[in-house]
């Protein structure tokens, strides 16, 4: 019997490191936790750079290894608001071991999104200095995995918190930042997101 069940879990890709589960959905969201507040500081670095409509493409790194490139173009707006429409791409991206209990047990997952452009996940973000210097926003795409989860992860996120400063020195305030949500498996599983950053 059980080595049947093993030959059908074996002919049906069966693995405990699968993303099948709300609890895997979870685990598949820590390892990208990081990125999200990487993502926005590369945004706003792009913000302040930006001398057009285009903002020149922002890169930075996993804390164990690949690469977050973020692209994108903003619409200035009037001198109180601007929006920001940015494409999220990874390659091989890992912020290396990610805790996933109070037990002390790890997990390393690595990141990749679509070479095309156009089909990475977009991070949109609206600066409105006449409220209160608000910021707003919404993360969404898909991620693909590989290492001790496999599959895909699929971030549909809102974002609202405050930035400071102007003109070619504005900056996301660390800290103030809500992000709530989901993160939905390939295989079903979902996880409600609910932090601050």
């Amino acid at each position: 019997m059980w080595k049947t069940m093993i030959l059908l879990c074996s002919a049906l890709g069966c693995t405990s490191n699968s993303v099948d589960s709300d609890e895997q959905a979870r685990r598949a969201y820590l390892g990208l936790d990081k990125s999200i507040s990487k993502s926005l500081a590369l945004g706003f670095q792009g913000y302040d750079a930006a001398t057009s409509a285009n903002i020149a493409q922002q890169t930075g790194s996993g804390d164990a290894g690949g690469s977050l490139a973020i692209n994108g173009k903003v619409d200035q707006g009037t001198p109180q608001q601007a929006t920001m429409t940015l494409s999220v791409g990874m390659t091989k991206y890992t912020d290396g071991k990610i805790s996933i209990d109070s037990k002390g047990d790890t997990i390393s997952v690595t990141y990749d999104t679509s070479t095309d452009m156009t089909a990475q996940p977009v991070l949109n973000l609206k600066l409105n200095a006449s409220a209160g210097s608000a910021l707003d926003g919404t993360l969404m795409g898909d991620y693909t995995m590989t290492g001790d989860l496999q599959g895909t992860v699929t971030l549909d996120v809102t974002l609202s918190g405050t930035f400071s400063g102007s003109g070619t020195d504005v900056q996301r305030v660390v800290g103030s930042t809500s992000v709530t949500g989901t993160a939905v498996s390939s295989s079903g599983g979902m996880y409600t997101i609910d932090v601050m950053l």
